[in-house]
């Protein structure tokens, strides 16, 4: 059941989840736990540091929020070694990086929600605050709306990036930035 619960997590690395959604989707392909044994392992899993809790912060309230977090893995090649090369999400890979590297650089960081949207992170340190958007691609127009949305609601005037694998220029969409994340990785000064 932990190396059930370990895949379910490598495999949704990036998407919102709680204890009853892995327990329910785990009983549902035939492997019977309970709401308290994935909670155990959840705990388990993080303390060892294999896995990183991020917690949800509703930006609009200023309040932490108890569900909906997400759960980052802290080295991304573990992914394949367990699970091979199969169902590879290249969005969420390339989230989970991100995610390092904003811890690596030093901030506190968040999932954001905004009313029915989501901002990937927010990242904190003494400085202030920065948000961002990871995407592979927003070579289509509903995508880029859909990176770009919740940034432009958050009315505030904390840098906003979007990160991209696209070989694009920088574009600023009135103050939020279009970056490539290799340049971003590669660049701390962004």
């Amino acid at each position: 059941m932990l190396r059930s619960v370990t895949e379910f997590l490598f495999s949704s690395a990036g998407s919102t989840m709680s204890v009853k959604k892995i327990a329910d989707t785990l009983t549902s392909n035939g492997k019977k736990i309970s709401v308290h044994t994935v909670e155990s392992y959840l705990e388990s899993l993080t303390e060892s540091y294999i896995f990183n809790k991020v917690s949800r912060y509703n930006i609009k309230g200023k309040q932490y929020l108890e569900t909906g977090e997400k759960y980052y893995a802290t080295d991304v090649t573990m992914r394949c070694t367990l699970l091979g090369r199969k169902n590879i999400d290249v969005g969420h890979i390339l989230e989970n990086i991100v995610y390092l590297e904003l811890i690596r650089r030093g901030y506190k960081v968040y999932i954001g929600k905004i009313g029915e949207t989501e901002i990937d992170f927010i990242a904190e340190n003494k400085e202030g605050k920065e948000y961002y958007q990871v995407a592979y691609t927003t070579r289509s127009d509903d995508t880029l709306n859909r990176e770009l949305t919740p940034l432009q609601k958050t009315n505030d005037h904390y840098s906003k990036y979007i990160l991209i694998m696209d070989l694009d220029p920088i574009v600023d969409y009135d103050g939020i930035k279009k970056i490539n994340v290799l340049d971003w990785l590669l660049n701390k000064n962004y």
